[in-house]
């Protein structure tokens, strides 16, 4: 039986490869509950710097899987708290930068897994689309939350109640993508820029993506003051240390995350 989830180690790096390519990867319960653990796996594993999130085969993916069908609004809300959430928050939570790497496109809840994510390369053909409202429902997986904060309340609200395919230009001009990438070479451009991340300090990507992932709630001064918590780790490390003495020799450093 074909796994639904691969996880694959490359040095410093995971990818996890969303992989029902039959079915557009569409979620099923036994894909939503793997890819748990795989996320657990890659924030769990020290040696892991950076993550890599993609879809096997034509798309990075369809979102739920129609087929298999909803049950009822409590299953469905169970399903959302109990069976996507958990993945979802370790790829926002995790202590390590985390690349979506969107081929083809990302809908549904597909959507959601590829705006969590950190960075974002997309296909150059590739789009994004909240389709829910075509069949009555509305976003989930916190969909609602990454897009009104990324594109504003109106465009946002917008792009969820016409189901608008947003291409890949325009999410790059949006802020929703970082780079776009070669159709066929989306996967390998997330491969490299996780591999030239996974050279920099771990501490400070982390702590960086700490408080950026905090900043909305927080005021300037409070920000300031957070701010200057972290930099007091970040100055006592032997990373930092490290750091100043490559720049001081002119070489490249050598981080250790510690």
């Amino acid at each position: 039986m074909t796994e639904p989830i691969l996880y694959e180690r490359d040095a410093s790096i995971a990818i996890i490869t969303l992989n029902r390519p039959e079915s557009l990867n569409a979620f099923n319960q036994d894909m939503r509950l793997k890819l748990i653990e795989a996320t657990d796996r890659a924030r769990d594993d020290a040696a892991v710097r950076v993550v890599v999130l993609t879809g096997a085969g034509r798309c990075f993916s369809a979102g739920a899987d129609l087929k298999a069908g909803f049950g009822n609004g409590a299953d469905v809300e169970r399903s959302l708290n109990g069976e996507y959430g958990p993945s979802l928050l370790n790829l926002r939570d995790m202590a390590k930068p985390v690349i979506a790497a969107v081929n083809g496109f990302a809908a549904g809840i597909g959507l959601s897994y590829a705006l969590v994510c950190d960075l974002v390369v997309m296909g150059e053909n590739a789009f994004l689309l909240s389709p829910f409202a075509n069949i009555g429902l509305i976003p989930d997986g916190g969909a609602t939350w990454l897009l009104a904060r990324a594109l504003g309340y109106r465009r946002a609200y917008q792009m969820a109640i016409e189901c608008e395919k947003l291409p890949a230009a325009d999410c790059l001009s949006l802020g929703l993508a970082n780079r776009l990438a070669q159709d066929d070479k989306v996967a390998d451009a997330a491969r490299t820029w996780a591999h030239d991340l996974s050279r920099r300090a771990p501490l400070a990507l982390a702590r960086s993506k700490q408080l950026m992932r905090g900043a909305g709630r927080w005021d300037y001064a409070q920000a300031i003051g957070e701010e200057a918590a972290l930099q007091h780790l970040c100055i006592d490390s032997a990373d930092c240390r490290e750091g100043i003495e490559a720049f001081l020799e002119k070489r490249k450093p050598e981080f250790n995350g510690d």
